[in-house]
């Protein structure tokens, strides 16, 4: 979807700027402006076309749609959605927001929050070539059960006072009369769209820095030394390193690769894996912004246990 970015980008600083492209710093700084103009894309396109259809689609009766279901239904669906959108963790972070503008349930969002950045299509597809289908379709499998389980348990404890940011009331006039124009529902997504970015865009700038430091200057020895083995604390330590890191599930499969070759159990470097994509230190900053530190932890405490236990279950089945 960005391929053209990615090589923009790398024509601009690596034939024209100069930069060394296996360097630290090319590497870095790549990483950086890839990813920051990227998730502004996705930013700005998807809450911009959710407050428009917004405009035309009464989203309680989508929010009730949902409500009206069992309640391990919504959390289902999310998830599944989830599946079939490929984005990172950070990049996930706006069709989140549009979730909280149409007032699904926030357990429901979360769901969706977490399936989105571990299992794609493409992270299907390199898990069959490098490990096989059986192990794609464990790992698929207990993605979206965390995803489920987690959303099912945010959901149970109340936290919506915890959204920091205002969720526009979806009975806005101008959106459910029917004279209304297309110009007027454009501007006035605009307008909606501008402030939810300016209350987002320096963290993540902040964010995607830090990951892009760390996805520069971090190397794969590094990790290996310390979660390498069949130490009961491996998948511990797996999952700490990962969570300061910052990825798509694609992007870090290589790396996952290699650790294994180097001697790192499978359901180690897939606890890592899943902490790198699904609860990066990056995504944290830019829901800072829209979250309350207590709902952050709650969120990357719940997800981060259900990694842990996937990382146990994967290096005694394997």
């Amino acid at each position: 979807m960005f391929e053209w970015l990615h090589d923009l980008s790398s024509w601009a600083l690596f034939d024209i700027f100069g930069l060394a492209k296996e360097s630290h710093l090319g590497e870095a700084v790549h990483f950086f402006i890839y990813d920051t103009i990227k998730i502004f894309i996705l930013l700005i396109l998807i809450i911009y076309l959710v407050t428009i259809l917004r405009s035309y689609f009464p989203v309680e009766r989508a929010r009730a749609y949902i409500s009206g279901k069992h309640k391990i239904t919504g959390h289902i669906l999310a998830a599944l959605f989830g599946v079939i959108t490929p984005f990172c963790s950070c990049s996930a972070i706006p069709l989140f927001l549009g979730f909280l503008q149409a007032r699904i349930p926030l357990g429901v969002t979360f769901s969706y929050l977490i399936s989105a950045p571990l299992s794609d299509a493409v992270v299907i597809a390199l898990l069959l070539s490098l490990f096989g289908w059986k192990i794609a379709l464990l790992y698929v499998g207990v993605g979206l059960l965390i995803a489920i389980v987690a959303g099912l348990i945010i959901g149970t404890m109340n936290l919506e006072k915890e959204i920091l940011i205002e969720v526009k009331p979806v009975d806005v006039v101008s959106f459910n009369e029917e004279k209304i124009t297309f110009s007027n529902r454009a501007k006035e997504a605009w307008e909606y769209t501008e402030d939810i970015f300016k209350k987002i865009y320096l963290y993540v700038i902040v964010g995607v820095g830090i990951g892009a430091f760390i996805h520069g200057y971090v190397p794969a020895d590094f990790i290996s030394k310390y979660a390498g083995g069949d130490a009961w604390y491996a998948p511990i330590i797996g999952v700490a390193m990962g969570i300061p890191m910052y990825s798509s599930a694609a992007g870090i499969l290589p790396l996952v690769e290699v650790l294994t070759q180097k001697g790192m159990l499978l359901g180690t470097a897939l606890s890592f894996m899943m902490a790198v994509v699904a609860l990066s230190l990056p995504e944290a900053m830019i829901l800072k912004r829209v979250l309350s530190l207590k709902l952050i932890a709650i969120f990357f405490g719940v997800v981060g246990f259900g990694i842990l236990l996937v990382g146990y279950l994967f290096n005694i089945i394997l």
